[in-house]
């Protein structure tokens, strides 16, 4: 490690991850109207954030600085690729990684490898759809809008909820921490699409209070000591390519997965690309 991740990163693991992000779960959820105004203001300023494409703009429609974080845009504020074979973006953020699956090893940064069977939560049925497939991870930044949206349109076969600790995913740390992506809480989603099964992890994080979906509602908290899984055959949902799928309340990463030769990345889909929800970030190969 250098000085940088030195610093940064090794207080990191003596850290009460949990209960640090259950404190700020209360400071986000906290309708105090003084409190919740200045924190969003701060935000605002210190990242940038573009309030002219949220649906309500003004501050005091939000009732909580979680209200505001997990914000709706304004119609039309993004669009969504058209093309049958388009691959749309699940989120506003930017490129971590992306490429192939390479023997069941997911490529996370500076030599970093961690597998695609811990990132599913030890099942080797469900890695092995994706075995020699292709991945993208893409990071969510305080300034980004934090709904997730379906990349294919896709019917939900299984969620899984995985334990694990919440380190910090900014570069330093992903860069530092082995296995981290394969370390952290999270939630696997598997659809079948027309390009086979595609798995939408939501990665949690440090204080990332809480990951949500659209069909089950907060999934964590609480946090768990085992996986729970929730396997849908009836009556499974359908979800359109573009609808959204989930939610971060406060910020982290998306890591999608798709089988082998099903799908190509766009050339220029490389790590620190920036990206929005909606554009086409690569094609179906079926």
């Amino acid at each position: 490690m250098n000085l940088k991740e030195i610093v940064t990163v090794l207080p990191q693991y003596a850290l009460p991850h949990h209960a640090l992000s259950g404190l700020m779960s209360k400071l986000t959820h906290c309708q105090n109207k003084t409190w919740k105004n200045l924190f969003i203001k701060s935000i605002v300023q210190m990242y940038g954030v573009n309030m002219q494409e949220a649906k309500f703009q003004d501050l005091d429609h939000y009732p909580s600085f979680n209200d505001f974080f997990t914000r709706e845009l304004k119609d039309g504020a993004r669009r969504i690729a058209s093309a049958t074979d388009a691959i749309a973006c699940p989120a506003d953020g930017a490129v971590s990684q992306a490429g192939p699956i390479s023997n069941g090893l997911i490529f996370q940064a500076k030599g970093h490898d961690y597998s695609a069977l811990e990132l599913l939560g030890g099942d080797a049925e469900r890695a092995q759809a994706f075995e020699n497939g292709s991945f993208a991870t893409i990071y969510l930044s305080p300034k980004d809008y934090h709904r997730l949206h379906m990349p294919l349109t896709g019917t939900l076969k299984e969620m899984v909820h995985i334990p694990g600790r919440l380190f910090s995913v900014n570069n330093t740390t992903v860069g530092a921490v082995p296995n981290l992506f394969a370390r952290n809480e999270r939630v696997a989603c598997i659809f079948d699409t027309d390009a086979g099964p595609m798995a939408l992890i939501l990665v949690g994080a440090i204080f990332v209070s809480s990951v949500e979906t659209v069909w089950h509602g907060v999934v964590t908290p609480p946090s768990i000591s085992a996986p729970r899984t929730w396997r849908y055959e009836e009556n499974a949902p359908t979800l359109e390519k573009g609808m959204e799928m989930g939610r971060f309340n406060m910020g982290s990463t998306i890591i999608v997965l798709f089988g082998k030769e099903k799908t190509a990345w766009n050339d220029d889909f490389t790590s620190g690309k920036a990206v929005q929800l909606g554009e086409a970030i690569g094609r179906t190969l079926t």
